[in-house]
This record gives structure tokens, C-alpha cells and sequence, in this order.
């Protein structure tokens, strides 16, 4: 097993490249799934995460209660309201709607925040299933696919997979969870890649980029700022820009973690190990990948 590091010079080698003459369809176009009642702010932190990341445009598809709640906030961030049948739960029409118009987007976000419903678990596993354009699964979309045995065979798409080690125990019906240990984590997450077929990311200290043909990257990054509510949002977010800008799985999951290490970093710098919140991290996203680039434009 060869494991190779996210060296500043392999990020700044795969970053999409950003020309004077672009225009926001250059760098793609977002769809985010995600929030509940419970849980809107994760929709608005995979949203910033995205935007800071330098997708083009992001859109937030959300249940009206929660779009309503978060409208202007942040008003770069458009927003598909999607109807539904108690405040914060999608009805199956709305589901239709994100089946209907996810082809017009370059890539999607499914899961942060959608909350674990029955029923949402159920048409979030449904439209995942569907997906043709590739995606970043985090967050209540991974516990959908784990409710049901060999979820894999359904999947068409190319996904990132982006568990935290509880979540990807669950994945792997594993009795134990994962052991603290950098070669037992890049195992486990090369073993999970090459079974489901897709890219993994491991969470954590340390974080694991797994492909299913075997390439492993590393994070050298561990840092108590990152250990916070929101982070994993913030982290689908920037894989989703990425992808939307048409990097492979592999690579865009490879830089969102980089980037989003390097943010953790930044934020441990100016404001300290405890008391960064996500946000920080998400604006501070801009600053990290121009550090990687080596101050430079690409």
C-alpha cells in the first residue's frame, strides 16, 4: 500500500485553473441538497464552503420552511425551495422536481442537514440511485445508503463518499469502530473504496482520500480548529465546487480536503485551537487555495 501525501505541490497541480477570461459557467454549476428544520445551517455552510471553493454558481435545494428561513443570508447563494408536506420535510413532488432538474448542474451535494426521517432517508437513497452527474454524499445521505445491504449495486454515478469514522462503521457494518491509527485508517478506507467502487473520504486527524483502483493521499493535517459543528458541510461544499469545475472524483476530493486542511490551519493561526467556528474555516477558503498556489493564479 502506497500512500501519497497532499504535498502543496500535488494540490496546486490539480486545482482547477482559473483564466482572466472565464465566466461563472467556467467553474461550474452546484446543486446542494441539504437542511431540515433541524438542521438548516448545514445547507448555508456546504453552500459557503462551495462558493468560497470558487464554484460558479451554487444553488441550495431545500424545503420551503428552511429556504425561507436562510433566504438572503447569504445572498450570492440561489435557492430552489422544494414543496413540502410538514414544515422541513420534502413531499415526494418535491423530490421529483430535484430528479427533474439535477441534470442542468454539473455535479451535486446530497445529504448535509436533510435530517433522518424515514421517509427522507428512503427518497434521498431513491434520487442518489438516479444520479447520472457526479456527487459528493455526506452527512444523512450516507446514513440512507447504510440502511440498506449492498447499496453500491444501485449506484450509477461517481460519487464522494464522505464519512466520519461513526458513519463509516456504519457503511461498513463494522461491530468496532475504526482504531486511531494513520496505516489502519488508509487500510480500511482503501478496502471501502475498492468494494463500493467509488471515492472515499476518511475523516479526521489525518484525513484518507481513497480511490477504487487503489491511489490513497493523505492530509498531513491535524488540528483541534477543524473539530467543529459545520466543518464536514463545509469540506462537501469545496469537493462539490471542485467536481462542478470538472475535476475527476479522485482529484477534486484530494483538493477539497487540502484546501479545506489548509483553511483549518489559517483559522488555528488567527484566532486559535478552540473557538473557530465553520464559517471561518469556509472564508478563509480563498485564502488557502491562493497559499497553495504559491500566491500565484493558475
Amino acid at each position: 500500500m502506497t500512500v501519497v501525501g497532499l504535498s502543496q505541490r500535488w494540490v496546486a497541480e490539480h486545482l482547477p485553473a482559473r483564466p482572466p477570461r472565464a465566466h461563472k459557467g467556467t467553474f461550474g454549476r452546484l446543486l446542494i441538497v441539504a437542511g431540515s428544520m433541524e438542521y438548516s445551517g448545514a445547507a448555508l455552510l456546504a453552500g459557503l464552503g462551495a462558493i468560497r471553493a470558487g464554484v460558479g454558481v451554487a444553488c441550495l435545494a431545500t424545503p420551503e420552511a428552511v429556504g425561507i428561513r436562510l433566504m438572503g443570508l447569504v445572498p450570492e447563494l440561489i435557492s430552489m425551495l422544494l414543496v413540502e408536506e410538514a414544515p422541513g420535510l420534502t413531499a415526494p413532488g418535491g423530490w421529483r422536481r430535484l430528479a427533474a432538474e439535477a441534470p442542468a448542474y454539473d455535479a451535486l451535494v446530497v445529504g448535509p442537514g436533510i435530517g433522518r426521517q424515514p421517509a427522507t432517508l428512503r427518497r434521498a437513497r431513491t434520487f442518489i440511485s438516479e444520479l447520472r452527474q457526479p456527487a459528493v454524499i455526506d452527512a444523512d445521505g450516507l446514513v440512507a445508503l447504510a440502511e440498506v445491504q449492498r447499496w453500491w449495486e444501485s449506484i450509477r454515478a461517481r460519487l464522494v463518499l464522505t464519512p466520519h469514522p461513526g458513519e463509516f462503521a456504519r457503511l461498513m457494518r463494522m461491530s468496532e469502530g475504526l482504531a486511531d491509527d494513520d496505516t489502519q485508517r488508509a487500510e480500511a478506507a482503501g478496502e471501502a473504496a475498492a468494494r463500493w467502487g467509488q471515492v472515499v473520504v476518511l475523516k479526521g486527524a489525518h484525513t484518507v482520500v481513497a480511490s477504487p483502483t487503489g491511489e490513497l493521499l493523505r492530509s498531513a493535517v491535524a488540528t483541534p480548529a477543524l473539530a467543529t459543528a459545520g466543518s464536514g458541510d463545509v469540506l462537501a461544499g469545496a469537493i462539490g465546487a471542485f467536481l462542478a469545475a470538472g475535476l475527476e472524483a479522485l482529484d477534486a476530493a484530494g483538493c477539497g480536503v487540502a484546501v479545506h486542511a489548509a483553511a483549518g490551519m489559517l483559522a488555528e493561526q488567527r484566532i486559535g485551537q478552540a473557538g473557530v467556528v465553520a464559517r471561518d474555516i469556509a472564508n478563509l477558503l480563498p485564502t488557502a487555495i491562493q497559499q497553495v498556489r504559491g500566491g500565484r493564479g493558475r
